[in-house]
């Protein structure tokens, strides 16, 4: 595989059919071969990029078109599989479910024809002989302008019951079935409010994922796989203007990483580094000081499964304070957020004092209080945007923020030309600034020079 490189997309009939577990075998299977992979996710999800990273040590990357133009798209793939001998790239929900009723607008179906990998459709087989092809053939034809280049089909419980699917499969859609997917306990994902469990709270064992490997070896032709997925030549792309290489030169951020928080794109983290910062990993749950720095990073996570340790580090709550009071640049993001307000007030009904550097009340809800892609337009200059400029991100969240001071964002939610809905969010206060909303830096890297211009007025 020196000399060749795959790089294929797991697609789904829809959300909940086995990508994320499919995709986890086949990293452990290509790690077992000694093969270097890259894995990556249609989408801005940060949980299941957490898992790929826990089971192939490899951090896993974001592919998401709404935040991201697609030359920086393609130039961001391209970087991240020059060093790979096989790419894997997890979908989002259905192969064409996108954003809106647009098959080719943040779809993991236009993604594959971006970059120009195979895609590989995994269909559910259980409870189904004959009709499994009709199921096939309608995501077959419906672009076909996306050519499907092999099926494999999950939960299988014998070999005979897959060789009935796999005849009808390759009888009527003529593409090539890959194997299946055997019904394997011990390693099914763990769920909670926000989707899967964080990898890092959960103990990713090797052994279940290694068992599982092997029985995928056993029900899939991996070197078929492999062969069919090959790529000869990688999109072409190209970044938006980077900060300068010395932008960030001699700034120390530090950056909040524990159960409580844990919701970085590894790319964020590398531009940062590339423009010169020095990054510094600190926990809030368990530190009773900051790390010497210029700037803080708050990210999202589960601070309301924590919020009693959170609470309870008062001396941690007073270094963010005293860091907010003398001007640390300060940034967070939806947990992050939560922290910084007065109080958190839990699902259980307790409420635990927080930072109150962003006075305001958390409030967990039981149903998601806001979820989806939205844009934001600063109203006055904020640590990431001057005023006027527009930041595109995602939002996710169940609980709800009411602060004491007025937001700084006019946000909006449209979807096939429609604006579903406005709403005000984001709050700064001093060098600081927190939001619910998810930024993926290459949006705009230059956005990054505000929050520097932030740190260094305060050195």
């Amino acid at each position: 595989m020196s000399n060749r490189r795959s790089a294929f997309l797991l697609a789904g009939t829809g959300s909940g059919c086995g990508k994320t577990t499919v995709t986890l075998g086949l990293l452990t299977v290509f790690k077992r071969r000694g093969l270097r992979v890259q894995p990556f996710k249609v989408g801005p999800d940060y949980l299941d990029t957490a898992w790929h990273s826990a089971v192939s040590g490899v951090a896993s990357r974001n592919l998401d078109s709404f935040m991201l133009a697609e030359p920086t798209l393609k130039a961001l793939f391209c970087e991240h599989v020059a060093d790979c001998d096989v790419a894997v790239i997890e979908g989002v929900m259905g192969l064409f479910d996108g954003y809106g009723t647009d098959p080719d607008y943040c779809s993991s179906a236009a993604l594959a024809k971006q970059l120009g990998v195979a895609v590989i459709l995994l269909v559910d087989g259980k409870a189904v002989s004959t009709s499994i092809a009709a199921t096939v053939m309608g995501f077959q034809h419906f672009d076909p302008q996306l050519p499907i280049a092999g099926v494999i089909v999950n939960r299988v419980n014998s070999d005979s019951h897959f060789q009935l699917l796999k005849h009808a499969i390759e009888r009527y859609c003529a593409l090539p079935v890959l194997g299946y997917v055997p019904t394997t306990p011990g390693i099914a994902l763990p769920e909670r409010h926000l989707g899967l469990v964080t990898a890092r709270e959960s103990l990713v064992e090797a052994r279940p994922w290694h068992d599982f490997a092997g029985h995928l070896e056993q029900t899939l032709d991996i070197d078929q796989l492999l062969t069919l997925s090959q790529v000869t030549t990688l999109p072409a792309g190209q970044t938006p203007p980077l900060p300068d290489a010395v932008a960030g030169a001699g700034l120390t951020l530090a950056l909040a990483f524990d159960e409580a928080f844990n919701f970085y794109y590894p790319d964020n983290l590398d531009l940062l580094e590339r423009a010169g910062v020095h990054i510094v990993r600190f926990s809030p749950l368990r530190d009773r000081q900051l790390p010497e720095c210029q700037m803080l990073w708050l990210g999202g996570g589960y601070p309301e499964l924590h919020a009693r340790a959170l609470s309870e580090n008062s001396p941690m709550l007073e270094a963010i304070r005293a860091a907010h009071r003398r001007g640390v640049a300060i940034y967070a993001e939806c947990g992050g957020l939560m922290y910084l307000g007065t109080a958190l007030r839990d699902a259980d009904g307790d409420e635990w004092p927080m930072a109150n550097v962003i006075p305001g009340l958390s409030v967990m809800g039981n149903k998601l209080t806001r979820f989806g892609y939205c844009e934001a337009r600063a109203t006055q200059q904020t640590l990431l945007a001057a005023a006027g400029e527009t930041l595109r991100g995602h939002e996710f969240h169940y609980s709800d923020f009411t602060a004491q001071t007025a937001a700084v964002l006019d946000c909006h939610k449209t979807r096939d030309g429609e604006v579903l809905k406005r709403w005000q969010g984001g709050w700064q206060v001093g060098n600081t600034f927190a939001s619910y909303l998810h930024l993926h830096f290459a949006l705009r890297p230059q956005m990054l020079n505000h929050w520097f211009a932030a740190a260094r007025s305060a050195q």
